[in-house]
């Protein structure tokens, strides 16, 4: 039923991983790097200029993940009552059964994807509200 989703989901899954393990040996190698530098570097400005700032990591990335489960779990939740409600009516030919199920496919990703757009929105829409009232409060202190 769910046919549409196995060809991206495992070539999304192989280039990620494929991905990640390229960022690992390239990772290792800055590291080392600025270990070098470190050892090398007689003064401390510099290494700070050199380290990530890690006070400005993005703390809503749960947020964003939770909101996208959220929306594709309904979005496949009404894509399921959809088809019901399809399924009850009667269909005389075999021709109409694989319009429907054809139907049933579309029906899905489409839900999912909406919704899924739609959970991301709403996390969208709530960073921005939370950090306005971090704005304020650190503007107000």
């Amino acid at each position: 039923m769910m046919d549409f989703i196995y060809v991206p989901a495992v070539v999304g899954i192989v280039f990620y991983g494929t991905y990640k393990l390229f960022e690992l040996f390239v990772r290792r190698k800055e590291r080392i790097l600025l270990i070098d530098k470190m050892i090398n570097s007689s003064e401390n400005k510099e290494m700070n200029l050199l380290l990530p700032d890690f006070q400005k990591r993005n703390p809503y990335g749960t947020l964003k993940a939770a909101c996208l489960f959220i929306g594709l779990g309904l979005g496949l939740i009404t894509g399921f009552f959809l088809n019901l409600s399809v399924k009850e009516t009667t269909f005389n030919s075999q021709f109409a059964w694989n319009i429907l199920g054809q139907l049933q496919g579309i029906v899905y990703g489409a839900s999912v994807f909406i919704f899924g757009g739609i959970g991301l929105l709403t996390a969208f829409i709530l960073e921005m509200k939370f950090s306005k009232k971090k704005e304020n409060s650190d503007f107000q202190t």
